[in-house]
């Protein structure tokens, strides 16, 4: 087994964007990742090398995120004051950009999985084809395949 701190030089990165995909949080993706290697080197024992180092580690970090989702209600706070000079926009646009963005992401929920995960991964997770394949344990081509496919699906639900 490789060093740790060599295991993490190499993989924290993909293992931060993928829950940045999941979390669309800097600050918790952060800890979530730190928590992620914390548990991997607790469990390395049970790693038997039947899929990638990274492919396990991700594992680890989506049960770690599904972990603070049980433990915290997702709440989205609702104070502007952090930003004051920063334009507001009307409510009637406010309200548009929020029904096209859940309207986005309801197309997006309803592709069949793993088209949902690699689009997700790509479109939110800004992680590249490679990175995905070796996440999902398949191949960079698969990645873009999967990815073109949910896009063409997308541009005929949500007429993009």
């Amino acid at each position: 087994m490789e060093d740790m701190a060599q295991v993490y030089q190499e993989h924290a990165q993909t293992v931060y964007k993928f829950l940045m995909a999941q979390t669309h949080d800097p600050d918790l993706a952060e800890e979530l990742t730190q928590e992620t290697f914390y548990q991997a080197v607790r469990s390395i024992g049970r790693f038997d090398g039947s899929c990638k180092l990274s492919v396990w580690l991700c594992q680890i970090a989506k049960h770690q995120w599904y972990k603070y989702l049980r433990r915290h209600q997702r709440e989205v706070p609702t104070d502007d004051t952090e930003f004051p000079d920063v334009p507001l926009p009307s409510a009637e646009e406010a309200a548009e950009s929020n029904q096209n963005r859940v309207e986005l992401l309801r197309c997006i929920h309803e592709l069949p999985d793993p088209m949902r995960e690699v689009v997700y991964l790509r479109s939110f997770g800004d992680l590249s084809f490679r990175e995905i394949a070796e996440v999902l344990g398949r191949t960079e081509n698969w990645a873009r395949v999967t990815f073109y496919r949910g896009k063409e699906r997308l541009k005929g639900a949500y007429k993009l």
